[in-house]
């Protein structure tokens, strides 16, 4: 237990001082400089997390605390005994219905059908765009601001892939914030399932039944309903499940699915510049290989298969390392210019304690296990892929504030470390994920 209290006690502090560093007035250790009252109460009200502190309820709470209850009390019992056939399907239906409950916290409009149809959001770009081989063709010559025709916000900081999903729903029917957040949701619930399925491949069942309340409940889910970053987390995890499942032969046609491993993975990256980062979780996974064979035979066909998706694009006009260095341009004309290192810089790693819950930062403290890293356990290596990808992103300084919701990819992988805490402790760190998810989502009306 040692360790658990360890990780506990450093995540405690962290968020403490997070929370409370802000009101000290400590110059430019401060979440936003240069600003008004009023600006800091838009953009750093409740800094770490982006929201505004306002104790509510709504339509999602009865079946929030509901779902959590059952979650903590018949979870663990019911992951061990059920078949397994089951298990990821009803870890994906949990997540689902926990994720919605708790956006209908917030209230039908507000927090589902409303939250992607913002003035900063992809939806709002969609009736511009009637000629999508000329939106690839022109996607970087709009990304810098102050132009006549530049992208909206969060279509300017993403490569194309983003806009072009809700493009392609609006096509076929299927327009508008409640159709985009039920394609938000779904991926980003279908989560739980591709980890369950991934700890199975790379550790065993019985490690995979831990995690599975775990995920299902987990406090990530707050902005996994609705934000686009729920969609792009589903399908970069499910690329590095097909990973997990080709590299360790558990599928029948390995090739296969390396191949749809890389098509998912070089989507990803098409939808988010910071999903190269999936890199580090993605070599995680061949460095957990039984032998160097088969991680070779399944890194080839995936890169192969990336690289398609990159050449696709590059024949339609788009070239990601073009997008990738004008996007830089203009985070720095936004707001991330009053958003100092000196605060976000360590602050971003409370939003994280705060998106993954204190019970899966216990499990973090079993990570760290030098025999199990050196025996190349293939849940530590993911894990500790996860937290690499997190730093390397911290440090960028391209990630400063809204980390709780711009990190779900590798966050998610985070919670998965809870499978490795002890079965008679394992209720009681469920429990105050829980609690904590229940808190964040009661108390701060998150922007996401």
């Amino acid at each position: 237990m040692r360790r658990e209290a360890v990780a506990v006690a450093v995540g405690s502090v962290l968020v403490v001082a997070a929370f409370v560093i802000p009101h000290l007035d400590l110059g430019i250790v401060t979440p936003l400089i240069n600003a008004t009252p009023e600006r800091l109460r838009s953009f750093a009200d409740t800094a770490p997390i982006f929201g505004w502190w306002n104790t509510h309820v709504g339509a999602g709470t009865i079946p929030a605390f509901a779902i959590g209850a059952a979650a903590v009390l018949w979870g663990p019992p019911l992951a061990q005994r059920l078949p397994w056939r089951w298990l990821p399907w009803l870890s994906w239906t949990v997540s689902c219905a926990w994720a919605f409950s708790l956006a209908m916290v917030d209230g039908w409009q507000r927090g589902f059908a409303g939250r992607l149809t913002a003035r900063h959001e992809y939806l709002r770009q969609v009736p511009t765009v009637t000629d999508i081989p000329e939106a690839l063709r022109t996607f970087a010559g709009r990304i810098l601001d102050y132009q006549p025709d530049s992208w909206i916000t969060h279509v300017s900081g993403h490569p194309p892939g983003a806009l072009l999903t809700f493009v392609w729903l609006d096509r076929i029917g299927l327009g508008g914030g409640a159709w985009a957040g039920l394609l938000c949701l779904l991926a980003g619930s279908s989560i739980a399932a591709a980890i369950v399925v991934t700890v199975r491949a790379l550790a065993d069942e019985d490690t995979a039944r831990a995690a599975a309340p775990f995920v299902a409940v987990a406090p990530t889910a707050i902005w996994i309903a609705v934000s686009a970053d729920g969609y792009f987390a589903g399908v970069a995890a499910w690329g590095i499940t097909l990973l997990a499942l080709a590299v360790r032969g558990s599928v029948r046609r390995p090739v296969a699915a390396a191949i749809g491993s890389g098509l998912l993975l070089g989507w990803a990256v098409f939808l988010n510049y910071g999903l190269v980062l999936m890199a580090f979780p993605a070599v995680a996974v061949l460095l957990g290989a039984a032998t160097w064979r088969a991680a070779v035979r399944t890194l080839v066909p995936a890169v192969v298969a990336a690289l398609a998706v990159v050449a696709v694009f590059a024949a339609a006009g788009f070239w990601w390392f073009d997008g990738y260095l004008l996007v830089q341009e203009r985070y720095w004309q936004g707001i991330a210019n009053d958003r100092p290192f000196q605060y976000w810089g360590w602050a971003n790693f409370a939003s994280v304690v705060c998106a993954i819950g204190l019970g899966s930062v216990a499990g973090l403290g079993r990570v760290f296990d030098i025999a199990a890293i050196k025996r190349r356990s293939g849940l530590h290596l993911l894990v500790l892929g996860a937290l690499l990808a997190i730093v390397v992103a911290d440090l960028s300084q391209l990630s400063k504030a809204e980390t709780e919701r711009i990190w779900l990819p590798f966050t998610v992988w985070l919670v998965a470390s809870a499978a490795l805490l002890p079965p008679r402790s394992a209720r009681w760190w469920l429990e105050l994920n829980v609690i904590g998810a229940l808190a964040i989502n009661h108390l701060i009306l998150t922007n996401w």
